[in-house]
């Protein structure tokens, strides 16, 4: 055994002399949706219609942890908005989004009216077997703070039907940037595009969002643009149709030898600036 062991640092001391590792944010953002149309049946008979309780949920989960054990350190706490790290418009000082603060969370459901002798009903989240793992852990810290999730596995194809046509009142999903733009993400919460005819999922809707998000497509200045983007993920996030779990990172392995490589927030390979130093013997 301790043979193999010294084998294996020989190997990891050699492979660290020749290989680089690349990282930075991918736009990628990971999140749960909460249905909050109350003209559906299925928000009208669930506690999630109380927002709440759903600032609840957003106080806790651990992302921190969540990053540190189920993503082996890849990904960035989903502590701010829904403008994921990599986007000028993101904010890492931003006073608006959530940590993780399990008696804030009690305190919320005690408010909405809830507690040992009147408990949450119970709250179905439907995801993916590929994500079942990131769901158990939302699972186990929510049940800790009086939450009682039961998880919904469904097939990638059932689960996109069932979000297009407004039938999940909670639900995994992810948004990667069709465009490097923060208005790619804030618009799933312009309420013209609710699903299906747009990417609006949870339905959300609220006027002073609607008037900044057409206010902004119309401002060419970019900290014009930033603050008015900053503006309505704070908006969003104070009403809570979305639960952030990370921003994703791209990586890459790269031989020492190789120069000018780089990346890019959309993870696209670009060679044109690459090259190889020969080797010396």
């Amino acid at each position: 055994r301790d043979e193999i062991l010294t084998r294996t640092g020989e190997l990891r001391s050699r492979y660290k002399q020749h290989i680089k590792l690349l990282k930075m944010p991918y736009l990628n953002t990971e999140y749960l949706g909460i249905m909050v149309d109350t003209s559906l049946q299925i928000v009208k008979n669930s506690p999630l219609q109380i927002k709440a309780v759903r600032q609840a949920i957003n106080y806790g989960i651990d992302r921190v942890k969540m990053i540190k054990f189920l993503r082996n350190g890849i990904g960035i706490p989903g502590n701010k908005g829904i403008i994921p790290a990599g986007l000028p418009s993101y904010n890492s000082k931003a006073d608006y989004g959530y940590s993780y603060n399990p008696a804030k969370a009690k305190m919320l459901l005690k408010k909405a009216g809830f507690g040992p002798d009147n408990p949450v009903p119970p709250i179905t989240l439907t995801t993916t077997q590929d994500y079942l793992d990131l769901c158990k852990f939302v699972q186990s810290q929510l049940d800790d703070i009086g939450f009682d999730i039961r998880l919904n596995i469904t097939p990638p194809g059932t689960l996109r039907a069932m979000k297009a046509q407004a039938k999940l009142p909670f639900f995994r999903a992810s948004w990667i940037a069709d465009y490097p733009d923060a208005e790619n993400y804030l618009s799933l919460f312009y309420s013209r595009n609710f699903t299906p005819d747009g990417p609006n999922y949870t339905h959300f809707s609220n006027p002073k969002f609607d008037a900044l998000y057409e206010k902004s497509l119309s401002v060419t200045n970019r900290v014009k643009r930033e603050k008015l983007d900053r503006q309505m993920d704070s908006l969003v996030m104070q009403q809570a149709p979305v639960v952030i779990l990370y921003y994703d990172e791209a990586l890459r392995f790269v031989r020492k030898r190789v120069k000018g490589m780089t990346l890019n927030p959309i993870n696209l390979l670009n060679l044109t600036r690459v090259k190889i130093e020969k080797t010396t013997h």
